[in-house]
């Protein structure tokens, strides 16, 4: 016996009491179209109906930021007449189905967010999450995923500078695959993604609209893979067409819509990402608060019999939307054609209706034909702004309390050797050696080392000796044993890595990815982690400019480790020297800069260290976040730094947070890039080779006495760890390795590991 077909509103995912409130805002049963357009549109993805009540508790404003969360980037004051915009965005489902397609898309799609504010995309970061490195599948990922970032950002022309590398089990049937970009404007050429001025003209630039994007991430990403083996159990019927990318498409349109900004010929633009047309169309239209009409048969299409609903949700990459006056179609149509790039009118701005109350309502209207039938009429802020919001059940995870008391940081070892040192050791060099790093020629510090940093230059900039810093962090670890502190210590460490290439944090955009929001534990993890991200921006004065949430990270009922990322953007006054990095030098004293102990249980916690993970052990307790004397010892370490880059003398010869692998595993990258050894003195035990809290630093001077003076009138702490020479690096009695193993175990690790599965 067959049974019932599911409703219409439950296939596009929307609920029963979804579907009354469309009834409430339409006051009439809403027709199959008007159904599709809220189902994208009212997606997790899309509305963030999950989450949007705690992203308000985060800090966003600051005397230097131009536009904060809620447009297609963030923008700060990075003087001298230039701006900055920074986002970050995540392509997690597709890429686990395509990886490459995925991957590659999701580079177009935060380039275009950027490029939309008016901004020349200047750099790509990417951090990356990935099941561990036993099977073949992984690998397929692994190398599917950075094959679509590198063919798309090498071939649009934009440098990627960085990233990161996770491997944990959690991710195995869910790789996260977040993209952060950042490019600069002249502050005058920003623009918003607004639609004003009725009869004005909507101009859709770019690629003809396919089917290879319908139900794409605004689908994907609103619903868990059901199977044990993630993305190969998604059902072949239900499975939706990922993006398909053209990055030479893209950079033409890169060009052309900065060439429109500078020649004043646009009102308004918005980029079509996730939901395509029906989000570009009702944003802007919601923004502006008019209305907008929209000819379905004016959309240049690629693939014949295309419906209504596929025409206006698909998810085609390399289109934006032009707001533009009609006097100025000639010269948009004729500076299009110029960098061989498609503009078609396919819509205009109509004045707002009045409802029964007396209010004005911005309408899209889809029709067949400017003049044409209406096919769907709703209210655009309906779409764009007044998804419903759930209060989600949130409960703090019942076994929390055994994880914690698991702590391996009482737990006395039968010998630290140097197994355990070498065991943390991965550079990965692997990846970042398929990007090009030095498009542009800006790049003073590319991957590889504590932050990326880039000179602030480019076509129509004013010049300026500035630079700009950039960070990805991520530490799910911590945030899976405290997601509260875990978060504020993993902005902290983000922090310090900014003020190991001289750079003063100004602004943070967050890419949140847990699991599946109707887990009341899952809710716990995410408002814990606002939370905690609050406290830390407001502690260390950073504001939030923008953001991304992905759930529904799980498979087969198991959701990944919440795992929050940051970007964090900083600036360096003057730029005309490289900073210092890792290559200390032969005599010069090496020094621990910061607080050496931790606040909290233990004074040094080895709770989520990467130490403990490798004997697996998941539990215990992680450090308190301590703002106050972490931002003194940023402040002194970033002054330190910048007087490098500004090229006063100096006697600071390197610099490098203690991060991942904690200390002993930093003391050993130096010795590894640099091919020089330390001898270093006796640590107080295990835990102090391995604990990992932010705050920091292992520097080299060569003249100690100044650097502790200097320290002192900051009441920054430092600890003159021994003298760095030789080939060998000792650490007391615990550790006594050749440089040269150090290096070449660094260096072939996950090479090995990859080659391990051919």
């Amino acid at each position: 016996m067959n049974s019932a077909p599911e409703p219409l509103h439950r296939a596009l995912g929307l609920t029963d009491s979804e579907l009354d409130d469309i009834r409430a805002v339409l006051r009439r049963d809403p027709n199959p179209l008007e159904l599709a357009l809220y189902g994208v549109m009212w997606s997790e993805h899309c509305s963030y109906k999950s989450s949007r009540i705690h992203l308000k508790r985060l800090p966003t404003t600051a005397e230097h930021v131009l536009v904060g969360p809620g447009e297609n980037a963030g923008v700060i004051d990075a003087g001298d007449g230039i701006a900055v915009a920074i986002r970050i965005e995540s392509h997690n489902h597709p890429s686990a189905i395509e990886p490459y397609q995925g991957a590659a898309t999701g580079v177009g799609g935060i380039l275009r967010d950027v490029f939309t504010m008016g901004a020349r995309p200047l750099a790509v970061m990417d951090p990356l999450f990935f099941g561990e490195l036993d099977d073949a599948r992984q690998r397929w990922l692994v190398e599917g995923v950075v094959s679509g970032i590198s063919g798309y950002g090498n071939s649009v022309g934009v440098p990627t500078i960085g990233g990161e590398l996770t491997f944990d089990k959690c991710y195995a049937s869910n790789p996260l695959v977040n993209v952060l970009c950042a490019g600069a404007l002249p502050t005058e050429r920003l623009v918003l993604g607004v639609a004003s001025g009725v009869g004005n003209l909507a101009v859709l630039l770019g690629s003809s609209t396919g089917r290879d994007g319908i139900g794409g991430v605004s689908v994907l990403a609103s619903a868990g893979f059901a199977g044990e083996d993630g993305a190969q159990s998604l059902d072949d019927a239900k499975r939706p067409s990922v993006q398909v990318g053209d990055p030479y498409e893209e950079k033409r349109l890169i060009e052309a819509c900065l060439e429109l900004l500078d020649r004043g010929l646009v009102v308004g633009i918005q980029d079509l990402g996730g939901a395509g047309l029906v989000c570009a169309t009702s944003e802007t239209a919601a923004r502006g608060g008019v209305g907008m009409d929209v000819d379905v048969n004016a959309v240049p299409l690629r693939e014949e019999g295309m419906q209504p609903y596929e025409i206006m949700t698909s998810e085609s990459q390399e289109r934006m939307l032009a707001i533009i006056t009609p006097e100025n179609w000639p010269a948009v149509a004729s500076l299009c054609a110029k960098w061989e790039v498609r503009a078609s009118i396919v819509g205009h701005v109509v004045e707002p209706q009045r409802d029964a109350n007396g209010r004005s309502v911005g309408m899209l209207r889809v029709r067949d034909g400017f003049d044409g039938e209406i096919l769907a009429e709703v209210p655009a802020a309906s779409l764009a702004d007044e998804a419903p919001l759930y209060d989600r059940p949130r409960a703090r995870p019942a076994t929390l309390d055994a994880v914690l008391d698991d702590d391996p940081t009482f737990d006395e070892p039968e010998g630290v050797s140097n197994d355990d040192l070498l065991a943390l050791l991965m550079d990965p060099a692997w990846v970042y050696r398929q990007y090009d790093s030095q498009l542009f020629l800006n790049t003073v510090v590319g991957p590889g080392r504590d932050a990326a940093l880039l000179r602030l230059a480019g076509p129509g900039l004013p010049a300026s000796e500035r630079g700009i810093a950039i960070s990805t962090d991520s530490n799910p670890r911590w945030c899976a044993l405290d997601p509260r502190v875990g978060i504020a210590l993993t902005i902290a460490e983000s922090v310090a890595n900014l003020a190991c290439v001289g750079a003063s944090a100004k602004a943070v955009v967050n890419c949140l990815n847990f699991g599946n929001p109707e887990h009341p534990e899952v809710m716990w993890q995410l408002s814990e982690t606002v939370d905690g991200m609050s406290e830390a921006c407001l502690a260390l004065g950073l504001p939030v400019i923008g953001g991304n949430v992905s759930l529904y990270n799980e498979s087969g009922g198991s959701d990944i480790d919440p795992t929050p990322v940051v970007g964090l953007l900083g600036v360096v006054q003057s730029l005309v020297a490289p900073p210092p990095g890792w290559a200390w030098r032969e005599g010069d004293t090496m020094v621990l800069v910061g607080k050496r102990t931790a606040r909290g249980a233990s004074p040094f916690p080895l709770g989520g260290s990467r130490w403990a993970t490798n004997r697996g052990r998941r539990g215990g307790r992680i450090a308190e976040f301590d703002g106050a004397s972490l931002r003194a010892t940023f402040d002194f370490v970033a002054g330190e730094v910048a007087a490098v880059c500004a090229a006063t003398p100096s006697d600071v010869t390197a610099v490098h947070d203690v991060g991942g692998g904690g200390l002993a595993t930093a003391i050993a990258e130096m010795a590894a890039s640099t091919g020089i050894g330390a001898n270093v003195i006796e640590l107080t035990s295990h835990a102090e080779l391995f604990s990992e809290f932010p705050g920091r630093f292992v520097m080299a001077t060569s003249d100690v006495e100044a650097f502790k003076a200097r320290a002192a009138a900051r009441a920054v702490d430092v600890v003159e760890l021994g003298v760095i020479g030789g080939t060998r690096l000792t650490i007391g009695s615990k550790i006594d390795l050749p440089v040269e193993r150090i290096a070449s175990r660094r260096t072939s690790a996950l090479e090995d590991a990859l080659a391990s599965l051919d």
